[in-house]
């Protein structure tokens, strides 16, 4: 594969220091490896781009397991692979959806790269719906968090099934304190592109913001008023919370997204598209976003609840700042609050102005389409259906994903009335379905 003509498709200019090294040190060898580098820089691209050199294309065995710590993350890592174009078939496992259906799917796709958390592909290997005799290559993306207690039960049980492997590559924005025995970590290469003491990156700026009162929520609206419509997210420590603000913030004309692990897969599915299509542009949320979504542009990170410790803190900013760009992170502070000492920097004072404007609009809408890829429907034909029964212009449709049985579509806003009168009777390659705007 061409990785300069892969890069410029993808529209990076040039990998950076820490990817052109894990590349090298991947690819070169069998030794394991462990790759420390900050949110956000690219470690997904690092570690694909070397590995699939490695597969066999004529086996239609799964060859690399990529395990991560939950579905986001599966699902993005997957994106990204197919984004490469190069070829390899691939499929994202994870729990909220029956493993026999995955299995039917398995059968079709034959993967030879999958992404999985540590439960689902140990069900997938018990069950005898992938051999371990082909896997060659273990990831473990976000090791430190996998690691963790919660799942130390199931990854003992994943690597005592994957011990084919030749090469383990482990990868984190922190460092974990110790690798259990049972991840069978031979010689190991240790690249560590963390700076000691630079917590965060320069470019994104600390500000902190001081509610007069210990319910935050009026400040936490006049901030997001003092941004406009810029992208950003909002971190609460409980679901409960969560709930509460992202109604609160509807209640005075905001457009959000809630996020949390209490919502049904369909709907955290839905917060997440329409967040990063821009049909909402404030995501509500516990940390349970704080990892393995990589959105590009999101400008501003806020803390309305303090994070529980400086890991999180990282993790959380990490969603801003990406590739090098700049970003700024807010403290929200009661009465009773102060930044937190593992928070290392300068914390400048925000001061919002007197005169704010209404709740910015975000610049895009959601619909849902109830038909998808086994109704034999494409992004094309969305595109023309869109076009040519809803009105729309091309330059008015923005991203479109099609899944199995529905489709999601971003349409400019105010639009949206209009396409939604067209379609109402209209039918789709001759099939009557459903439209309607995700809320």
């Amino acid at each position: 594969m061409d990785i300069d003509r892969t890069l410029e498709k993808l529209g990076f200019a040039e990998l950076n220091p820490m990817q052109k090294k894990a590349i090298k040190t991947i690819g070169e060898g069998t030794d394991d490896v462990v790759i420390l580098s900050p949110t956000g820089s690219g470690k997904t691209l690092a570690y694909l781009l070397p590995l699939i050199e490695k597969v066999d294309t004529s086996l239609s065995q799964v060859q690399v397991v990529v395990v991560v710590p939950g579905r986001e993350l599966a699902l993005q890592s997957q994106t990204v692979l197919k984004n490469l174009g190069c070829g390899l078939r691939s499929m994202a496992l994870y729990g909220g959806r029956a493993t026999m259906d995955e299995h039917r799917q398995m059968r079709e796709i034959r993967p030879q790269v999958v992404f999985a958390t540590p439960g689902r592909i140990n069900d997938h290997l018990d069950k005898g719906n992938i051999s371990s005799l082909f896997v060659k290559s273990v990831v473990i993306d976000e090791f430190d968090k996998c690691l963790e207690m919660g799942f130390r039960d199931e990854m003992s049980r994943l690597m005592g099934k994957l011990r084919h492997a030749e090469q383990h590559v482990l990868l984190s924005a922190t460092d974990a304190e110790e690798i259990p025995q049972f991840v069978r970590m031979g010689k190991i290469r240790r690249l560590n592109f963390l700076v000691d003491e630079e917590q965060i990156p320069q470019r994104i700026i600390i500000y902190k913001v001081e509610s007069p009162v210990k319910d935050k929520l009026e400040s936490l609206a006049c901030l997001l008023r003092s941004l406009g419509n810029e992208s950003s997210i909002v971190f609460l420590n409980y679901r409960d919370s969560v709930e509460r603000t992202d109604q609160y913030l509807r209640k005075c004309g905001f457009t959000t997204s809630a996020f949390h692990g209490g919502l049904e897969q369909k709907e955290r599915e839905a917060a997440l598209y329409r967040f990063s299509n821009a049909s909402s542009n404030i995501l509500v949320c516990t940390d349970l976003a704080s990892r393995g979504l990589d959105i590009p542009d999101i400008q501003n990170i806020i803390h309305y609840h303090i994070p529980l410790g400086a890991e999180g803190y990282v993790h959380r900013v990490g969603r801003t700042g990406r590739w090098d760009k700049s970003g700024r992170t807010f403290f929200v502070l009661g009465p009773e609050e102060f930044i937190p000492e593992y928070v290392k920097g300068d914390v400048e004072t925000y001061q919002i102005p007197a005169d704010l404007p209404e709740p910015a609009q975000p610049r895009m809408s959601t619909v849902y389409i109830g038909k998808g890829k086994k109704d034999k429907i494409s992004k094309g034909d969305i595109v023309g259906f869109l076009c040519k029964k809803g009105g729309l212009k091309s330059d008015e449709i923005g991203r479109i994903d099609v899944n199995d049985r529905y489709c999601y579509a971003a349409v400019k806003r105010e639009k949206l009335d209009m396409l939604l009168r067209n379609v109402s009777v209209e039918k789709i390659k001759g099939v009557k379905t459903i439209v309607e705007e995700v809320r």
